[in-house]
């Protein structure tokens, strides 16, 4: 089978909006195409005194309404394709939030399990001092994504303020709070999910608190979606997963339970005692009320969607489910809420962290969180009226609501010279 194109499934859903709007060929072409691609090989010096030579990308899709926000990940089978693919989506999360960035995304092609701390942090320090001809904290502000976190944040943060001489708190979100991070981050996109998936619930006419959930994907995101829908909410998490597969319990998971025996085993799931082992793929077809891909992208295929059982999928991770199989969970009335808003909590207080480093002011967690609530809950109802006003599904509507500010944006701005 031909290997699927991140960057053109994304197009596809952008198109299918598009065609709702009758957006003109000229704006599907200014708003298609990304501003800059930056790809760079950079020598790094291993423990062993060896020279190894890795590659990296960083994409800048647009920047109308502000300057590039997005990832950087760290994984064997990162391509440009893929970077495109994210930065192209990161312009419709910030707009469909009505956050004032545009879209950007990084990578390296690199196992980060097979470099030792040193070796991770020549290669973070020298990645981004080759990509810092692109980025700045009002050009490009980076972000912690797969395989990435604070400390790595830290090290950007530090290489590029060593370079220009000041520390610039604002060159990078995701980092720890004692050099400028924002409370409540790194819980922010699971609490957006949360957040979505309370107003998805009620949306429908469930109540939240009755409901079933199933989580794919237990790292950052599905572990902090899953610890607050249950917490929080009070629904009942019946099944988890990770890449060494899935547990089921009926009578619902203690959470926090999960997360300490995850911690505690080389950070994964697989053996914890109270659930019963199931594959990733039964997990994605039982038969719950709300259903989280929060692992990678092409989760959910043509292959495996007309197994899908629940009634709401919110989608926790970026690109989870294909658009032919989105077509066919479609035809089965599950209602599907897009990555690019359900996921947006992450970019929302990353957004408030960058403003927090600007001002050189800091805000308590509940003001973090007060926030987030509350963009994430009218970005929801602002894409569910659009959905009920053009008569489409929640993917198309975000993405109306999104290229209509874009588009906006780009019409008042004009084209220069």
């Amino acid at each position: 089978m031909a290997e699927i194109s991140l960057f053109e499934n994304a197009l596809k859903q952008f198109n299918k909006a598009a065609d709702v709007m009758n957006l003109s060929n000229s704006m599907r072409q200014v708003l298609t195409s990304t501003k800059r691609e930056l790809t760079v090989n950079f020598p790094v010096r291993m423990d062993d005194g060896e020279i190894k030579v890795f590659t990296g990308h960083r994409v800048q899709h647009n920047v109308a309404r502000g300057p590039a926000k997005g990832g950087i990940r760290y994984h064997q089978n990162v391509t440009l394709d893929e970077v495109k693919a994210l930065a192209f989506w990161m312009t419709w999360k910030c707009a469909v939030v009505g956050i004032p960035y545009g879209g950007g995304k990084g990578g390296v092609c690199v196992n980060p399990q097979e470099l030792s701390m040193g070796e991770l942090e020549r290669l973070s320090r020298r990645f981004f001092s080759e990509i810092q001809i692109i980025i700045g904290e009002n050009e490009d502000i980076p972000a912690p994504d797969v395989n990435t976190n604070a400390q790595i944040m830290s090290w950007y943060m530090d290489t590029y303020s060593m370079n220009v001489g000041h520390s610039v708190l604002g060159i990078v979100t995701g980092k720890p709070l004692e050099i400028g991070g924002s409370k409540g981050r790194s819980e922010a996109t699971g609490r957006g999910v949360r957040v979505i998936a309370e107003e998805a619930a009620k949306y429908k006419g469930m109540d939240p608190k009755s409901a079933t959930v199933a989580v794919q994907g237990f790292g950052n995101v599905g572990s902090f979606a899953a610890k607050l829908i249950s917490e929080e909410i009070g629904s009942k998490v019946v099944a988890l997963s990770d890449v060494s597969g899935g547990l089921y319990n009926p009578a619902g998971f203690d959470i926090d339970e999960v997360i300490a025996y995850r911690d505690q085993n080389k950070g994964v799931i697989e053996g914890y005692p109270k659930g019963q082992k199931i594959s990733n793929n039964d997990l994605l077809a039982l038969d719950v009320d709300i259903l989280v891909p929060a692992a990678l992208e092409n989760a959910i295929t043509a292959n495996n969607a007309g197994d899908i059982k629940a009634k709401i999928i919110v989608e926790g991770a970026n690109g989870p489910i294909t658009p032919e199989a989105d077509e066919i969970i479609l035809s089965k009335n599950i209602f599907i809420v897009p990555d690019f808003l359900a996921n947006a909590g992450g970019v929302t207080v990353s957004y408030f962290e960058w403003v927090q480093g600007l001002q050189h002011y800091f805000w308590d967690i509940e003001d973090v969180r007060r926030a987030l609530h509350k963009i994430m809950k009218e970005a929801f109802n602002s894409v569910a009226s659009t959905a009920n006003k053009y008569n489409i599904d929640m993917r198309s509507a975000a993405y109306v609501d999104a290229i209509e500010k874009v588009a906006l944006a780009t019409k008042l701005r004009g084209i220069y010279p």
